[in-house]
């Protein structure tokens, strides 16, 4: 019999293997596993078979933010909208990988097309501190239509692009029933865009919007500013407010300089904060029709971003400037409150704001009586506001 005292045979291998190799006996991972399974009484997998670990919660493109369902349902209420705007031109539905337009080549036997891309700003911001969304998709249309429509062409279709966090339907479709409204009003089809879900990218509750626009014009019907002429008088047509530019200066004059909040009435503007941001960009579209059509016009510019002083130039012939009488017309309320908040300089006013003006028309001197005449049967508002002179493409003040 063995010495109760000596080792077991096992366990004198193991130690004089140990001796032998001056190291200790490194275990392998399989090894130490089947320890352990034994140790806690597991069955050993058979042969092929894999061990069974704790199971994984499957993870859905929802758990990381987008939500294809909602995004469905949104795409349904889109197409209905975008329906209304729809003409005989419109070859496509809503959804496809292109929108399909036909051109009406008897309305433009020499087409040229013309296309513009806006977007709305930080006006925006002012629409999500109000919970008002309709109003922003309006402005998208109406701005980009004034730019082609300046150039003499007619808008044919509209594509949008609407990018967010967290898909909200409401505040989407309420969007959209802007763009929607504003293209039928225009004579635009809505054809396509794009909603993109990007969580992380934006802010809950925030949304960015563009749009691109495509219009047509007969080459012969083209407006440039190229038959622009020394004398000309330059007629302005009023905005219904900032329009769609000057938002970053306007929102920190009015919500960090003076500390008004969107809900507060303020007596120099005669309205509430918000309600005074947030007045639509007015479309020209119907008015200037009515000038090209009675070919009155030399030249048209859209007084978006950069004011009067950096607009008017685009359309002014080399060799010509502007001379602006600035006692013409009556600056509204809000600009001269901003101005009055931040001392702001003038000619940084004229630069960043429109001013109240939102178009001008170039005149020939001896077609003035008739345009005004075309302006009033309209029941267009609109004043003198000065004349091209010699200069080189800058605007000058009075």
């Amino acid at each position: 019999m063995p010495d109760e005292t000596s080792p077991p045979p096992d366990s004198i291998a193991t130690h004089r293997a140990t001796s032998e190799q001056d190291t200790p006996r490194q275990t392998s991972p399989l090894q130490s596993a089947i320890a352990q399974r034994k140790a806690a009484g597991l069955k050993q997998p058979a042969a092929g078979e894999k061990a069974k670990g704790p199971s994984k919660k499957s993870i859905s493109y929802a758990d990381a933010g987008v939500d294809i369902t909602s995004g469905d349902r949104s795409k349904q209420r889109i197409k209905m909208l975008a329906r209304k705007t729809f003409n005989r031109q419109v070859l496509s539905e809503i959804g496809g990988f292109g929108g399909l337009f036909a051109l009406d080549l008897e309305k433009f036997p020499n087409p040229v097309l013309v296309s513009s891309a806006d977007g709305v700003g930080t006006k925006l911001k002012v629409a999500f501190e109000l919970g008002i969304h309709h109003t922003v998709g309006q402005d998208l249309v109406n701005h980009c239509v004034n730019d082609i429509a300046v150039q003499g062409a007619t808008p044919l279709f509209f594509l949008d692009y609407l990018a967010t966090g967290k898909l909200e339907d409401m505040v989407i479709e309420r969007v959209v029933q802007g763009i929607s409204e504003a293209c039928k009003a225009n004579g635009c089809a809505l054809i396509g865009g794009e909603t993109a879900q990007m969580p992380g990218f934006y802010a809950d509750g925030e949304y960015d919007l563009a749009g691109t626009i495509i219009g047509a014009v007969s080459r012969d019907k083209i407006i440039t500013g190229e038959h622009i002429q020394i004398g000309d008088v330059l007629v302005g047509l009023p905005s219904n407010g900032l329009h769609t530019n000057g938002y970053s200066l306007a929102r920190k004059l009015l919500f960090e300089v003076a500390k008004y909040g969107p809900e507060q009435y303020i007596n120099e503007l005669k309205d509430k904060t918000g309600a005074a941001l947030m007045r639509t960009h007015r479309s020209y579209l119907s008015v200037i029709k009515k000038l090209t059509g009675a070919e009155v016009v030399s030249g048209m510019a859209h007084i978006t971003g950069g004011g009067i002083t950096e607009n008017l130039p685009r359309i002014l012939p080399k060799g010509m400037g502007a001379l602006i009488d600035r006692a013409s017309w009556t600056v509204p309320p809000l600009f001269e409150h901003l101005q009055q908040l931040g001392n702001v300089d003038e000619d940084e006013m004229l630069r960043t704001f429109n001013m109240g003006i939102g178009l001008i028309a170039v005149i020939p001197a001896e077609k003035i009586k008739k345009a005004k005449a075309i302006l009033n049967r309209a029941n267009e508002r609109h004043c003198l506001i000065g004349r091209v002179v010699r200069g080189e493409r800058k605007v000058s003040y009075n």
